[in-house]
């Protein structure tokens, strides 16, 4: 079938290789759903090129990880002989450096260290053209691609291509002198040219329902022998090696040929490859059952007479051909395979795969916990180690029956029920204290240590902390030294002592004994502890090196804990735009597996709304607060509570934001200055009669005290615009609520607005600003009055210090608002924020 409506496409694959030769790098992500052309393109315009090498996702239900980098090693020049995954990414960068264009086909079925390599490329690729082809139907909104995707979208080299289904014109040409109703066609097909294709190429002399009629049509013309053939070909895979299945067939070469021949197989060097992964899932579902465990022994078969060592693939058709022994032995030896190359999700799977093939082995479900918490999935967690506790108990091994009480302690913590939590660590140090000073006991004590800090029980955290310091420190367990460093710190500055310096220590024993999940750890808490002070200079660096460092280490929950820090942050700071865009990524990637990842960003996300007066904020400060009160934390319920006490409010609803506030106060009592502040200060703005509890931070302080341009002022010292607007509306005089009511203005606090408005009515105004809200929605970038001036001094060439000069305000305020037109204008510079405007 020609190829229609791609020229614009070709064009700028042309382009995308021409920069890449020029030494740029480029990666093209091509997508689009199944059947739209995506391997046709890629072919039309790699043929005739020299240097080009080709890989292929796997469409198994567990794919080998790796499968692409293994497909091109021998085409680069490459040993994959066992080496480190991170020895292995090195080489491949260095063989691909004479490699004019790179091709892996089927993303979507990518295991997670495919991922990781891609991601890796995509940083550092030069002079080679990288060709992603993906469905961009088949991800789900957490999918760990569409995070990658979304990652390699932000880096200069990434380029988009997208592939629409043909229009209707199109198909109509297609369909001319063939005898088929175009309309009908195109009805059926949507213009999707693989479907078009199979149902042209039909000569049965009607159009057929589905495209799986087509295909199984075709497949019915084959002899009998090459019909059964392409049944086994169809349970291989996707791509399909010629010695496995002659050797799983018996069958003749002349087979082979008439399967080629009918167009369902295509060669593809030295493998057959179904023509699409449609045709293949077609003829695979309509092998009968009764053939299909046969059909799969014999694939087994083959692959040991040929001395595979692919245990992925043999742990696929042991299992589906009911060969428990097999499948066992191949699902533990690819499990331990892809973890060791951090290709967890696979490795979760393959685990899986083998408690199914033997669910009375304690250790696998122990391995299978440790694979289940890297890809966030903690209620498996924590039924997987509790399977494992009632079997090391009937054991008699009380090391390995507290681990497993530990581990489901991490996931009562993840899945915010605190109180089972701290049942299981209390349990699981009952049985490990008589046992001595083990690694197992040291675990215990690290992890009880978090919990009784998080608890703001911070001598206890100390106290478990160096307990467990203790024993890790003979062992020469740097990840635990590091884990308990990093929760004295914080326990530390709790108590209001020295602390940097232990984090700092923290995070350089995780980085020089390479644990990365330590490091991102500490790199978390390093941020997020100066954020939560307002030290936002000195954790802006912080926050660059930390991101950095997980996005290389592929810390990839780390990475999303430092993302919700971030979004907090910069809802502090005014640059509201970003700090929306930021939950947003945090919630899709953690969706339903972690809900305590997921406070902090509902809390941010329906709180910036709210203040916009947003519909639709409840669900989200529900689920919340929901979540904060499983956990038992008071940091995390003070946050919730405390977002909705300002919801309440900006509605008018007083008694309804008091009692909240209440609620926060109860949690508070060990809280630090900055919590206690926080919750007197709203106990205050809704009439609460309660006190404020012990020291508070100065600015909550002063406004507590009746400063409240002093507190305004200490704000904006910090860079905090909106806290600085609320201690206004709390001073008596005219001019504080106008400033207040600026302030809103200018950030698009629409309801803060509205409360400001009402505020100098009360104080008896004469004349009360209606206010920007009309003005900004009519700019066509969303801009507010005060963004807009700033833009035009911009474009001015203005600094930001004359800017503030020229409209008398301070240059952090300017800094903000620059930071704003750019995230509303999704742009990254000033100068392209001035050119997008003209």
């Amino acid at each position: 079938m020609p190829l229609l409506e791609r020229d614009s496409a070709l064009a700028s694959l042309a382009e995308y290789a021409r920069q890449a030769s020029a030494g740029e790098g480029r990666i093209v992500l091509v997508g689009g759903e199944a059947g739209v052309g995506k391997t046709a393109l890629v072919e039309a315009f790699t043929a005739g090129r020299p240097k080009v090498v080709w890989g292929m996702c796997d469409g198994l239900f567990t794919p080998r990880p790796l499968g692409p980098l293994f497909d091109i090693a021998g085409q680069i020049g490459l040993d994959v002989a066992a080496v480190s995954r991170d020895e292995l990414f090195a080489a491949a960068l260095r063989a691909l450096a004479g490699v004019d264009i790179l091709v892996i086909e089927d993303l979507h079925w990518a295991d997670e260290a495919t991922v990781d390599l891609v991601r890796f490329l995509g940083r550092r690729l030069r002079g080679t053209l990288a060709i992603l082809t993906y469905r961009d139907d088949a991800l789900t909104p957490g999918d760990p691609l569409r995070v990658a995707l979304g990652d390699l979208g932000t880096q200069r080299a990434t380029r988009r291509i997208g592939l629409a289904p043909l229009s209707e014109p199109s198909v109509r040409a297609l369909a001319e002198d063939r005898g088929v109703d175009p309309a009908e066609l195109f009805r059926l097909t949507g213009g999707n040219p693989y479907l078009v294709s199979e149902l042209l190429r039909d000569d049965s002399g009607g159009v057929p329902a589905s495209a799986r009629d087509a295909v199984l049509a075709r497949a019915a013309q084959l002899p009998q022998t090459a019909r059964l053939v392409l049944d086994v070909a169809a349970l291989i895979g996707t791509r399909v090696d010629p010695r496995l299945l002659t050797g799983a067939t018996r069958a003749a070469p002349e087979a082979l040929d008439d399967l080629v021949a009918s167009g369902l197989l295509i060669g593809d060097g030295t493998v057959l490859r179904f023509r699409h992964e449609l045709a293949r899932l077609a003829i695979a579902q309509a092998v009968p059952p009764h053939r299909t465990r046969p059909a799969h022994a014999a694939v087994l078969a083959a692959l040991q007479r040929l001395g595979s060592s692919d245990d992925a693939s043999m742990a696929h058709h042991a299992e589906a051909a009911g060969d428990a022994e097999a499948a066992l032995h191949h699902a533990v030896r690819a499990a331990r395979t892809a973890a060791g190359l951090r290709s967890h999700r696979e490795a979760a799977a393959q685990y899986r795969r083998a408690v199914r093939a033997d669910g009375d082995d304690p250790a696998l479900l122990d391995a299978l916990a440790v694979e289940l918490s890297m890809i966030d999935a903690w209620a498996e967690v924590a039924e997987a180690a509790e399977r494992a506790r009632v079997l090391w108990r009937a054991a008699g091994n009380g090391l390995r029956e507290g681990n497993a009480l530990r581990v489901r302690a991490s996931a009562w913590v993840s899945l915010c029920r605190g109180g089972d939590a701290l049942t299981d660590l209390e349990a699981a140090l009952a049985v490990l204290e008589p046992l001595g000073p083990t690694e197992e006991l040291a675990r215990a004590y690290a992890q009880l240590a978090k919990h009784r800090a998080l608890a703001d029980r911070n001598a206890e955290a100390i106290d478990l902390a160096r307990r467990a310091q203790a024993i890790a420190a003979p062992l020469g367990r740097h990840d635990l030294l590091s884990d308990t460093l990093n929760t004295e710190a914080a326990a530390r500055l709790m108590l209001g002592e020295a602390w940097i310096p232990l984090m700092r220590r923290a995070l350089s024993v995780a980085i020089e004994h390479g644990h990365d999940e330590e490091a991102g750890r500490a790199y978390t808490n390093l941020y997020g502890l100066l954020c939560r002070a307002r030290r936002f200079p000195e954790a802006e660096p912080v926050y660059r090196e930390a991101i950095a460092y997980c996005d290389e280490h592929d810390v990839d929950t780390y990475g999303t804990c430092l993302r919700g820090e971030r979004a907090a942050s910069l809802a502090r700071m005014g640059r509201w735009a970003e700090a929306l865009a930021l939950c947003r990524i945090v919630l899709t990637r953690v969706e339903e597996a972690s809900p305590i990842n997921r406070i902090y960003a509902l809390y941010v996300h329906a709180t910036i709304r709210a203040r916009k007066d947003e519909p639709d904020v409840w669900a989200a400060l529900d689920e919340a607060a929901e979540s904060a009160d499983g956990s038992g934390e008071p940091q995390w319920i003070i946050k919730a509570r405390l977002g909705r006490a300002e919801a309440y409010w900006l509605a008018g609803k007083l008694s309804d934001a008091r009692a909240e506030a209440e609620l926060a106060d109860d949690a508070c009592a060990r809280a630090d200055g900055w919590l206690r502040g926080w919750v007197a200060t709203w106990l205050a703005r809704t009439g609460s009669d309660r006190p404020a509890r012990g020291a508070l931070a100065e600015p909550f302080a002063l406004e507590i005290a009746g400063d409240f341009a002093g507190a305004a002022g200490a704000w904006e010292a910090l860079g905090c615009p909106y806290d600085g607007a609320l201690a206004l509306l709390g001073a008596s005089d005219e001019d504080s609520a106008r400033r207040a009511l600026q302030v809103f203005a200018d950030l698009g606090a629409t309801a803060a607005v509205r409360v400001a408005r009402q505020r100098l009515r009360d104080l008896g105004a004469r004349s009360v600003p209606v206010g920007p809200r009309t003005a900004t929605r009519a700019n066509s970038h969303g801009l507010t009055r005060r963004e807009q001036q700033v833009l035009d001094l911009v474009a001015e060439g203005l600094t930001n210090a004359e800017i503030a000069a020229r409209l008398v305000l301070s240059v952090k305020t300017v800094d903000h608002h620059v930071s704003a037109v750019l995230a509303k204008l999704g742009v990254a510079s000033r100068t392209e924020a001035v050119g997008k405007t003209r």
